[in-house]
């Protein structure tokens, strides 16, 4: 086999490779490549991938938003009477066509598969394209949402049957926040668990009781933020903070940065290009960023950059969407000329900033 073909990234770059990148999430827009076959269930988060990293580039206007506004609302659920919305089921956005019905060959429609990740990512596609959001039925969303959450606080993604983690509640704030309504989730409940998931280190597990992780303490500080537990100026105010420590937290951050510059998500793991994001969003936040290398920070993630456009997890692998798009988001995180600005608490373009 070819060696190039093995390291797709092995071409010396300084660059950030923005005309390459937008190459390859729009063929990614137009045909998704036969290895995502088995991703079929996740389409609305790959399309998210794919249409929030376009925006990022300046590059929305390759997209039809109309067909993809069109698109994204075929895949609402909707209760089919209005007592419906207290039987215990959600009714937010299918993650793909064939997830709305069952399989068999009578093709039943199923309205409760609706998942929380899925409804996320279609809310954030349909604000990123400048959708009227006023124009969408949010009380069946949001009402059917409170049904998710438990008694500790944490989320469920669907209404039976499912795990619990750090991961439910960021999405449930991001919902709320993006349709600018807080009446489906008990806020005080949900910093409650979140608290409880703070490790001694500093870090944040995706459960009370678990390891530190880079995504965990995203979703935990990402969501205190949004539901407005998190001020602008953490940093000047940690004492009313209601992170516990926030200097504890920083320095866990920051000791993620990996001698070869990049972010790792756990102590002992390898540097990951998702991470830049993740982590590096959690020191923006809390005002931390300015003593991360950005320099070794850079010069890693563009190990990962891949000649087809793109960006892989580790250095010299195949690119893919979900590295791709966090690649290209952590480059907006550290300002590369010429990209759009992002909202790093919900993880998609600064849309007031590009006039949607």
């Amino acid at each position: 086999m070819d060696s190039e073909f093995i390291s797709p990234t092995s071409h010396s770059s300084t660059d950030f490779d923005e005309d390459r990148h937008v190459m390859f999430l729009q063929m990614a827009y137009q045909l998704l490549p036969s290895e995502y076959q088995r991703e079929e269930i996740n389409r609305l988060t790959l399309a998210y991938f794919v249409v929030s990293g376009l925006h990022i580039l300046g590059a929305g206007d390759r997209i039809d938003k109309e067909a993809v506004i069109d698109w994204v609302l075929s895949l609402r659920a909707h209760p089919k009477k209005e007592d419906e919305q207290n039987s215990g089921q959600f009714y937010g956005f299918h993650g793909s066509r064939s997830s709305q019905f069952q399989p068999d060959d009578n093709a039943v429609w199923i309205p409760n598969s609706s998942h929380l990740a899925s409804t996320y990512c279609a809310l954030a596609i349909l604000k990123t394209v400048g959708y009227d959001l006023s124009l969408l039925d949010s009380e069946s969303i949001l009402k059917s949402m409170r049904n998710l959450q438990q008694l500790d606080g944490s989320f469920m993604p669907i209404h039976t049957g499912a795990e619990r983690d750090l991961r439910f509640i960021f999405c449930a704030a991001a919902i709320s926040s993006i349709l600018e309504n807080w009446s489906g989730m008990d806020r005080e409940k949900a910093k409650e668990y979140i608290l409880n998931c703070q490790s001694y280190d500093g870090g944040f597990g995706l459960i009370p009781g678990s390891e530190s992780h880079g995504g965990g303490t995203y979703c935990a500080v990402a969501s205190l933020r949004l539901m407005g537990f998190i001020d602008d100026d953490v940093l000047s105010s940690c004492a009313s903070s209601c992170i516990r420590d926030v200097p504890l937290l920083l320095d866990w951050c920051l000791q993620r940065q990996a001698p070869n510059g990049g972010f790792q998500g756990r102590p002992n793991k390898l540097s990951d290009t998702c991470y830049a994001f993740w982590v590096g969003s959690v020191l923006r936040i809390l005002g931390g960023h300015e003593f991360c290398n950005k320099k070794a920070l850079r010069q890693f993630l563009l190990t990962c950059q891949s000649k087809y456009g793109g960006f892989s997890k580790f250095p010299g692998q195949l690119p893919d969407l979900y590295h791709s798009y966090y690649g290209i988001a952590a480059f907006s995180l550290m300002e590369e000329p010429g990209l759009t600005p992002i909202c790093v608490e919900l993880g998609i373009t600064d849309v007031g900033a590009v006039g949607l």
